[in-house]
């Protein structure tokens, strides 16, 4: 029997582009097993880190959405606290785990950063780590639509997703909002996929 596979949909949400300089104001996952079904989440909001500081750019992109950047900041928890948690409930589904987001390069390589800082740990399992949560190195969801669909439609701007693969969930950059349809995509991809055709014989188990 094949192991369970499950992918945490993330999005994050920060105060700069680059987390090696700024900091992540909040994130939420959303977990997806194999066959699409959308399993249960991770929302928290996070204290910037004090030796770093706010990008401009990024400050004044904020000021446009006051509703999506008080959510983003409230009651916020220290960091260690919310990744020992948050690892902690990774670690609750047993069977395969992946981390998924779209755009993968942006959300990933914001916990990644988190997770190495704070619980010693990464998306990415390295020799050098003591504790693996992931495996694979993640999953780019618009690369991984492009695959199923065979074509690059909407790996291009403006992005025409139907709303409803979405889950007719407006994009409000709140994470949990964000990673909600983010994971309702990705829900939608994986039933598509499981009605093509199977693997050849070299690829199964």
């Amino acid at each position: 029997m094949a192991e369970t596979c499950y992918y945490f949909v993330t999005d994050v949400e920060t105060n700069g582009p680059s987390p090696s300089l700024h900091s992540m104001l909040s994130f939420a996952s959303i977990v997806v097993n194999s066959d699409g079904d959308i399993l249960g989440e991770f929302e928290a909001v996070l204290k910037p880190r004090p030796e770093y500081d706010r990008d401009q750019s990024t400050v004044d992109w904020w000021k446009n959405r006051p509703e999506a950047y008080a959510a983003a900041t409230k009651n916020p928890v220290e960091p260690q606290i919310v990744m020992s948690r948050y690892a902690e409930w990774i670690r609750s589904y047993s069977g395969m785990r992946v981390f998924a987001a779209r755009p993968l390069i942006f959300d990933g390589h914001w916990i990644d950063e988190y997770l190495r800082i704070f619980v010693k740990s990464s998306i990415l399992l390295a020799p050098y780590q003591a504790q693996d949560l992931f495996t694979g190195a993640g999953l780019d969801i618009p690369s991984y639509m492009m695959g199923v669909l065979g074509h690059s439609k909407h790996m291009k701007p403006p992005y025409q997703i139907p709303a409803e693969w979405l889950g007719n969930q407006p994009h409000t950059h709140r994470a949990i909002d964000d990673a909600h349809g983010y994971a309702n995509l990705l829900s939608k991809l994986l039933k598509l996929a499981n009605m093509q055709e199977p693997l050849p014989s070299d690829f199964s188990e």
